[in-house]
């Protein structure tokens, strides 16, 4: 099918066999040349395909003690190492064991000092 009749019939994604159908048209045009008829039917069929899955496929928010915990992994950190972001080491304890919620001041330090987005860690 060439990129004409591709764009003839494109539509919303209502079924699965719809969407399993553009990401098989995604596949084919992946690789297609920049600036090209094709690259513009791809951005397109990306956008259908993005919409349904957000509607269908929604990804829940992280959980912000585990985004701190996951962070942390990264890092290379143990607790003792985040005592700055909470205050003490008995505050860095008790909310990394879910028994006090984080502050305002514990977010802003947190998003400051390990680039965890304030919207994860607002939950």
């Amino acid at each position: 099918m060439n990129t004409k009749e591709i764009l003839l019939n494109i539509q919303p994604i209502k079924t699965k066999k719809q969407y399993n159908h553009y990401l098989a048209l995604i596949d084919d045009l992946i690789d297609c040349k920049e600036g090209s008829s094709e690259e513009k039917v791809l951005e397109l069929i990306s956008f259908i395909v993005e919409d349904y899955e957000q509607k269908n496929y929604p990804i829940e928010s992280p959980d912000p003690i585990e985004a701190i915990k996951f962070r942390m992994a990264e890092l290379g950190l143990k607790n003792k190492d985040v005592v700055a972001y909470f205050g003490s080491e008995g505050r860095a304890s008790e909310v990394l064991n879910r028994k006090k919620n984080l502050s305002l001041s514990m977010i802003k330090k947190l998003h400051k000092g390990m680039g965890i987005s304030a919207e994860t860690l607002i939950g």
